[in-house]
């Protein structure tokens, strides 16, 4: 990892954030919620806030992103309360984090959102899978930024992996500096991680193409990091994933097979938390992972009924699926932790352009509102399936017990020449029933 973000010499580090608005902007959260927000994630990391900073202006400052006079007000707090790392809520550019460690000094790291949040899937990675993709997260981020804090790479593990601390950096040629050698060390573990990952990517999708074969739908899990998919998951399948009131508690995938209302059954997978200002450099890393979400029969996108933000938050949840492309999938809203609410009668309007199948109000932890949920899951996969008249010869009644499994079955009856059905299946079923299709 680029820094120990968690403790000196057994103690919690002390640390300062800085938010900075630009006048006449809009984001999705208000200066004030977002720095709030960076401060969740900066104790999700192990880090201790003694103070901050906010600033707005009509611009960001080229060279130090705020301004000399406001480098100095920082600089003061951060000496004056013996902290020795500052955290700005936007992603600094790499001539901002090179300027600002030359006015800090040598005591002091900067950091940025994206380093806090790379650093925080670093901690919750318990996969190989997820290793790699954090690593090469974090190695894509640290590239442009080889400066002082960032060099001699090459003699640490990456991502927590543990996997690439091993190799040296070797010679340096003739007039090669150590930033250079750094440099190229950097590009050279960027090319392996993409090319494991690339293995990975291609199991994958060899899973989904076996999954899909077995016409078992697919739903996918998305929301707003600690909205409580997990939760959520292990209330509806009886799975007993990680759970934490925490930013990131669960970070790698988790699928789980559940029964719906009309004994039919579905796959139902936890995908990483979304949040706002999420680094571009994990959204690519983590494009395996998040190909699950765009090959999904529907999505639940859960949202925490209780906080003041929620609409903002599915904003962000909106904005990262379309950023991954992923195609208008049937989805569910999921109203959660309604037992937090005082008025449970009232829940915030949607904008005009959100659509959903349905929206349910439950509470994963209370176990509450979860059998209306499953109802509206079993009825929206519904109205994605194919209507098919099928004649199935005797010999195959297990493609006839498949169909019960695995398809919505409207009518059947005992013929001379088999068994006639009429069903509603997936995509994913359409072609393999078709040759038993019959006029009807």
């Amino acid at each position: 990892m680029p820094y120990d973000l968690h403790s000196v010499d057994g103690e919690l580090e002390r640390t300062v954030l800085v938010g900075v608005s630009i006048k006449g902007s809009r984001p999705l959260l208000s200066p004030a919620d977002s720095l709030d927000e960076l401060r969740l994630l900066a104790d999700t990391a192990g880090m201790v806030v003694i103070g901050t900073v906010s600033q707005s202006v009509a611009r960001i400052d080229p060279a130090t992103f705020v301004g000399s006079g406001k480098v100095e007000e920082i600089r003061e707090l951060l000496m004056a309360e013996n902290a020795t790392v500052v955290i700005f809520d936007d992603e600094l550019s790499p001539r901002h984090q090179r300027e600002l460690e030359e006015r800090f000094g040598e005591t002091i790291k900067v950091l940025d959102r994206s380093a806090l949040i790379l650093d925080i899937f670093a901690q919750h990675a318990r996969t190989h899978e997820g290793a790699l993709q954090v690593e090469l997260a974090q190695y894509e981020y640290r590239l442009p930024r080889l400066t002082r804090q960032w060099t001699h790479l090459a003699r640490q593990a990456g991502g927590g992996s543990g996997r690439s601390g091993s190799s040296g950096v070797g010679l340096r040629g003739p007039g090669e500096t150590q930033l250079e050698v750094d440099r190229r060390e950097v590009r050279r573990r960027i090319a392996r991680l993409k090319t494991e990952l690339e293995d990975v990517r291609l199991h994958r999708s060899r899973h989904r193409a076996q999954r899909s074969r077995s016409g078992i739908p697919l739903i996918a899990l998305v929301g707003y990091t600690n909205a409580g998919k997990s939760t959520l998951l292990n209330a509806l399948s009886g799975a007993d994933v990680y759970i934490a009131d925490k930013l990131f508690a669960t970070l790698d995938p988790t699928t789980r097979r559940i029964e719906l209302a009309s004994g039919r059954q579905a796959l139902l997978t936890d995908t990483v938390g979304f949040i706002q200002k999420l680094p571009t450099t994990l959204i690519a890393a983590f494009r395996a992972t998040l190909e699950e979400i765009a090959e999904a029969d529907m999505l639940m996108v859960v949202a925490d009924a209780s906080q003041p933000n929620v609409l903002s938050h599915i904003e962000t949840v909106e904005e990262t699926l379309a950023e991954i492309d992923v195609p208008p999938i049937p989805r569910i809203l999921v109203w959660n932790k309604m037992d937090r609410l005082a008025d449970t009668e009232t829940l915030p309007r949607l904008a005009v352009n959100a659509t959903f199948a349905a929206e349910v109000p439950v509470s994963a932890t209370a176990g509450e509102g979860l059998p209306r949920l499953v109802e509206a899951i079993d009825r929206t996969l519904a109205q994605a399936l194919y209507r098919m008249n099928l004649r199935v010869p005797y010999e195959r009644g297990d493609l006839v017990a498949e169909l019960h499994d695995l398809a919505a079955v409207q009518q059947q009856s005992h013929e001379e020449d088999g068994v006639h059905l009429t069903v509603r299946v997936p995509t994913a079923l359409y072609e393999r029933f078709k040759p038993y299709r019959v006029s009807g």
